[in-house]
């Protein structure tokens, strides 16, 4: 009787899964986004991946010391952050971003809210808006694919897709380029064969659920055609779900159990709501790409958005 019983945030769910083993099948369903990326990228794509989750897991442990707490690194969830984090960075950044990254996704987005379970928003994504925020021109400079083989320097950079729709230029990619990651873009969003893998896998291993991730697909691909860039109704569903980060968020991001609604009813809401703020900040706003964002608004408002749909007790 004289230990504490601590409880910790809800929801409570018993099941076989430890943290560990699931966070391992993530980072399974991550693997076909890794080697597409290093496929397209070049072998940069790999080191910049592998010094993102070597800075996340290494700032968690120095964390634990200096709090002087069991290490938390094998759980796996800081090698997650790391990957995500090197998914959505451009190929030619330069090696201490993702340091500087996972630094903040670590210490300020996770640990200083009590780590793994307390966060409220993706840690990820949080160091991604971070250092998009801080170094805008390295985060902003796009590497065409396969660059690496051509050995010419002209053919080291390019705009991305949704980059060519914003100023009215018209794209000279097909949808097989798109669906394959035959253009420019982060390491880890052009190549949605791979990420619809990890889909797949994360399903099949009942890891995930698709409603969220389905109900923000569709609503990008239905606004995306509604609220065109040259007007109403002359958008483009597939190009909307094919380029930019709506694969990678919608899968690995807004799935996050810390960070999204704990009932079936609010990730439908969520995954709506986060649709119509990512064609909204692509259609509307200054950044050709609004996925980081609008996932990070949703993440805020999970709360809440559980609180409209939960039911009331039977009585009450």
């Amino acid at each position: 009787m004289n230990e504490k019983l601590i409880v910790s945030n809800s929801p409570h769910i018993q099941t076989s899964y430890g943290t560990s083993k699931l966070m391992g099948n993530v980072l399974i369903a991550l693997i076909p986004a890794v080697i597409a990326a290093t496929w397209i990228f070049g072998i940069r794509a790999l080191i910049l991946i592998g010094v993102s989750v070597c800075s996340a897991m290494l700032f968690e442990h120095l964390w634990c010391i200096i709090m002087k707490k069991p290490t938390t690194i094998f759980d796996l969830s800081a090698a997650i952050t790391g990957v995500l984090l090197a998914l959505t960075l451009p190929v030619g950044v330069p090696l201490y971003i993702p340091i500087v990254g996972s630094f903040f996704a670590i210490i300020v987005a996770k640990c200083l809210f009590g780590g793994l379970g307390n966060n409220f928003i993706n840690p990820a994504l949080a160091g991604r808006a971070f250092l998009l925020a801080s170094y805008s021109l390295p985060m902003t400079t796009w590497a065409k694919p396969f660059y690496y083989k051509t050995g010419a320097v002209e053919a080291v950079t390019g705009a991305t897709p949704l980059k060519l729709l914003k100023a009215g230029e018209t794209l000279d990619i097909g949808y097989l380029d798109m669906f394959l990651g035959n253009m420019g873009g982060c390491i880890g969003e052009v190549c949605a064969l791979a990420l619809i893998l990890g889909f797949l896998y994360l399903w099949a291993r009942k890891i995930i659920q698709p409603h969220i991730t389905v109900s923000y697909v569709a609503t990008v691909a239905l606004l995306g055609w509604f609220f065109g860039y040259n007007g109403i109704m002359t958008g483009d569903p597939l190009t909307s779900i094919l380029t930019g980060g709506v694969l990678l968020g919608g899968i690995f991001m807004l799935t996050d159990y810390t960070t999204s609604p704990t009932t079936r009813a609010g990730n439908v809401i969520a995954g709506i709501l986060a649709g119509c703020l990512t064609i909204f900040i692509r259609v509307k706003g200054g950044y050709p790409e609004g996925v980081c964002y609008s996932i990070l608004f949703v993440n805020i408002l999970a709360p809440q958005i559980d609180k409209l749909v939960i039911p009331k007790k039977y009585g009450a």
